[in-house]
């Protein structure tokens, strides 16, 4: 029981729990708007007056109800608009800002016994611990520039 409990009050399932009972909120208020405005409109585009989510026609003995389906197609395109510009962009824009940028890059040189490549500056090789000769400043520029 201790270890379910663990489990439970670990930070990522109640973040998880969380965002499942908001977008099913969401979910419901999109459904909503589609069913109250978009349908409507759609109907009043194509001719067909009233409740389209009702409508549906009828092969046989069978009925196709093609109005749920496209008020199911609107809530998608809506959610996913939604979505996106809601969720996707500003999380991506606040990625971008706080991401680590590349810290640019030490100039090397070659360590002389084990051809690894260690900073210009080091004293000692990091592979082999071989001691390495001191090459000045300037040297370890051009080194750089010619490898």
């Amino acid at each position: 029981m201790k270890g379910f409990r663990s489990f439970i009050l670990r930070g990522n399932v109640v973040d998880l729990a969380v965002g499942i009972v908001i977008g099913a909120a969401f979910t419901a208020v999109v459904n909503g708007f589609v069913g109250a405005f978009l349908t409507p409109l759609v109907g009043l585009a194509t001719g067909v007056a009233g409740d389209m989510s009702k409508k549906a026609f009828t092969i046989g003995a069978t009925q196709f109800p093609y109005g749920a389906f496209i008020n199911a197609a609107i809530s998608l395109a809506l959610l996913a608009t939604a979505l996106y510009f809601l969720v996707v962009l500003p999380i991506n824009k606040l990625h971008g800002h706080l991401a680590p940028h590349q810290d640019v890059q030490a100039p090397k040189r070659d360590c002389p016994e084990c051809l690894s490549p260690v900073p210009a500056q080091a004293r000692r090789c990091a592979s082999c611990t071989v001691p390495l000769p001191h090459v000045p400043a300037q040297a370890a520029v051009e080194t750089q520039r010619v490898g």
